[in-house]
């Protein structure tokens, strides 16, 4: 049984899910950590984990590629993050943008969003919950030190794509990376995974992100996991099953029910 550390559950229609999580479920994947990329995406998740309570595990929060929220919209956000913490697992994503921040940053300074993550992590702190973070290239290291200024205990670098000497610093505070489908036909993810420990890594599809190469026209979902397995067995020369084992317990020590 697998777990998909990090899914876009609530951007799949409303109604195939039923019939998705069934299939997924048939087929080995015990859970996923659905995600939100803001206000109504976290309601929407809330709604979804309502329904499919031991299959999701749920995060809210703000994409950081998305302009940011209002002051309102924010308020009601970390409202809602506290109000309904017994129903979540994590909060996310939260991050700093790096692909949308040449546009973004036309309209907001970069303190703002560096302002809103801080908002977030002052939260997850006193809430004690793990977060989700997007944050690659050189935005990781940024991320990094406000992680250490708050003193965030437990967090996830998702898709993460950053130096040697980044990822030796956030193994060194004991959080998590994964690694996506790209770790099968993508060099510079497989040499990821092989300086990060198996104790601290995860696998996520980032679903329904479309990948390329074998996975070109397929739809994305938890079954891609599988896959990543498979290459990340051949990679670290760790059989599949003792693998599997390994990242669903760390999936489960940072994303608990």
């Amino acid at each position: 049984m697998m777990i998909d550390a990090h899914i876009h559950l609530d951007q799949y229609p409303d109604e195939l899910l039923e019939k998705y999580i069934h299939d997924w479920q048939e087929n080995g994947i015990e859970s996923v950590v659905a995600v939100a990329t803001n206000l109504s995406s976290s309601y929407h998740t809330l709604k979804l984990k309502q329904k499919y309570p031991t299959f999701i595990r749920a995060a809210i929060g703000h994409h950081p590629e998305f302009p940011p929220p209002s002051s309102t919209e924010l308020q009601e956000l970390l409202h809602l993050i506290k109000r309904e913490k017994d129903l979540l697992s994590g909060i996310g994503e939260i991050g700093l943008p790096t692909y949308n921040k040449n546009v973004l940053y036309k309209h907001d300074h970069e303190e703002v969003f560096e302002e809103l993550l801080e908002q977030f992590l002052q939260v997850a702190k006193a809430e004690n919950l793990p977060i989700a973070i997007h944050a690659v290239h050189e935005e990781s290291e940024k991320a990094l030190a406000s992680l250490k200024k708050h003193e965030i205990k437990r967090a996830h670098f998702h898709w993460l794509k950053s130096s040697k000497k980044a990822v030796s610093e956030i193994v060194k505070c004991g959080y998590y990376i994964s690694v996506t489908p790209e770790v099968c036909y993508r060099e510079r993810d497989q040499q990821l995974a092989k300086i990060v420990p198996v104790h601290q890594l995860l696998i996520e599809t980032d679903a329904p992100w479309q990948f390329n190469e074998k996975f070109k026209e397929r739809e994305t979902t938890p079954l891609f996991l599988k896959e990543i397995v498979i290459s990340l067995s051949n990679i670290l020369s760790i059989p599949e099953k003792e693998l599997t084992k390994n990242v669903t317990t760390n999936t489960k020590n940072l994303y608990s029910l």
